[in-house]
């Protein structure tokens, strides 16, 4: 039942807690879930725990609703070195997802779309009101 992880820096237990922290439930709620065996402290001990047995590895994370693998392979200080190196003096490097030009010319053909329509409408208006005006 017990597996190998293959980075001996993960301490499952710790990834454990920090999961549950940023799901915002509470050691009670856990150990709730998890049967009437189960209790605050024996949560507590148990984020303590470098490795986790899968078959309660894969219950907790079935009640968080993440992924087991997620705890089993959450790498703080990888987590850290890739926050690190998205902020540069404090402020975020952020990356461009799209050209700008190619926004820029989207938004171009919209307005010329938006200003065919307008005319078709004015073209069809004004033939309505030329016939209610010859219908006199």
């Amino acid at each position: 039942m017990a597996h190998t992880t293959s980075n001996p820096k993960i301490h499952e237990g710790r990834n454990l807690k920090r999961f549950r922290e940023m799901l915002s439930i509470k050691q009670d709620h856990l150990a709730f879930e998890l049967g009437e065996d189960w209790n605050q402290q024996k949560i507590s001990l148990f984020e303590q725990k470098e490795k986790i047995d899968s078959d309660i590895l894969e219950q907790v994370a079935a009640i968080l609703k993440i992924p087991a693998e997620a705890i089993r392979n959450f790498d703080e200080e990888k987590a850290v070195n890739i926050i690190s190196n998205t902020f540069d003096n404090g402020s975020a490097i952020y990356q461009n997802i799209y050209n700008p030009i190619d926004k820029i010319m989207q938004l171009h053909e919209e307005k010329i779309a938006l200003y065919e329509r307008m005319l078709k409408e004015k073209g069809e208006m004004m033939g309505r009101l030329e016939r209610l005006i010859g219908g006199r």
